[in-house]
C-alpha cells in the first residue's frame, strides 16, 4: 500500500479510495449525517483525549464541570483529571447503586449551568450494565450540554444510530468490533468538530502553511495529522461488513443463549 491523500500515482489513489471508503462504511454503520463526521483515531482513548484537549481546552475554564460516572474505564477518567490539573475544571462523578445501575436522579441533580460536558460509557466494561444513554442525552440537552459516549462496549452488542440517539460525540474501537487493533473512531457533529481547534499538527490537516501562519482544513482532516492508520481502517471496514453479513441482531441472540446457558451453571460452582 501507499500513503493516502498525497500521491497522483495509482497505488496512492487506490489506498485513498479504500481509506475513504472505510470512512463511508463507518458513517453508514453509525447512520451519521455525513462521512465528514467520522474521524479515525488509534483507539477510544485517543478519541476521548482528542475531545479533552480540543473541545475541553477551547470551551472550558476554571470551575467548569464535566460529569462522568462511577463505572467509567480509566480512559474516561484520566483525560479529565489531566484537564483539571491543566486548566482547573471540576470532575463530577454520578453514583451507581448496589446492582451496578446508574442512579439517574443523582445524575440529573449534578447538571447545572456549570456543566460543559457529559462524558459517559454506553455499557460498562466491568459490570455489563447498559446505561439509558438516550435519556441521559435528553437530560443533558435540556441544559444545552453536549454528550460524549464511550461506546467501546456498546458498539458490539447493539445497533448504534447516532442520529436517533441525538448524541454529540460517540467513540469506539476496532478491536472490540472483531477488527484490528490500533484503529478507533470518533463520531462528532460536524458543526461542533469544525469549531474545535486541531489537537495535533502536521501533514494533511493543513490548508496552507507559511512560516508566519498556518490555516487548517475542516473535519475530518484537521484531526488526522500525519500518516493515518490506513490498513487498520480498511480492516475495520471489513469487520463491519462481516458483522452486517451475520447480522448484529443474530449475534445478540447468540450472546443471550450463551448467557442463559452459562449463568445457572456458574451458580452451581461453590464460591
Amino acid at each position: 500500500y501507499s500513503n493516502v491523500h498525497r500521491g497522483a500515482y495509482a497505488l496512492s489513489q487506490d489506498a485513498t479510495d479504500r481509506y475513504e471508503g472505510a470512512r463511508a462504511t463507518v458513517a453508514r454503520y453509525l447512520n451519521a449525517r455525513s462521512n465528514d463526521e467520522v474521524i479515525f483515531t488509534h483507539n477510544v482513548t485517543g478519541a476521548i483525549n482528542l475531545i479533552s484537549n480540543s473541545y475541553g481546552r477551547s470551551s472550558m475554564g476554571p470551575g467548569d464541570e464535566v460529569i462522568i460516572s462511577h463505572m467509567e474505564h480509566h480512559a474516561n477518567i484520566v483525560p479529565w483529571q489531566l484537564l483539571s490539573d491543566k486548566i482547573g475544571i471540576v470532575v463530577k462523578v454520578a453514583p451507581i447503586d448496589n446492582s451496578g445501575d446508574l442512579l439517574l436522579d443523582k445524575f440529573e441533580s449534578l447538571l447545572s449551568s456549570k456543566t460543559k460536558l457529559v462524558s459517559i460509557t454506553h455499557i460498562s466494561n466491568v459490570l455489563g450494565t447498559i446505561l439509558p444513554i438516550k435519556e441521559i442525552i435528553e437530560l443533558a440537552h435540556d441544559w444545552q450540554v453536549p454528550v460524549l459516549v464511550d461506546g467501546a462496549q456498546g458498539i458490539v452488542h447493539d445497533r448504534v444510530d447516532v442520529q436517533a440517539l441525538d448524541v454529540d460525540f460517540y467513540a469506539f474501537t476496532g478491536h472490540k468490533l472483531y477488527g484490528p487493533s490500533g484503529i478507533g473512531v470518533l463520531y462528532g457533529r460536524k458543526e461542533l468538530l469544525n469549531d474545535m481547534p486541531p489537537f495535533e499538527g502536521g501533514g494533511d490537516m493543513v490548508e496552507q502553511v507559511t512560516f508566519e501562519k498556518t490555516t487548517y482544513r475542516d473535519t475530518p482532516a484537521r484531526f488526522e495529522a500525519g500518516t493515518p492508520p490506513i490498513v487498520e481502517a480498511v480492516g475495520l471496514a471489513a469487520a463491519i461488513d462481516f458483522i452486517d453479513h451475520i447480522g448484529i441482531e443474530n449475534i445478540a441472540v447468540h450472546e443471550q443463549e450463551l448467557l442463559n446457558y452459562a449463568s445457572p451453571r456458574l451458580r452451581e460452582i461453590s464460591g
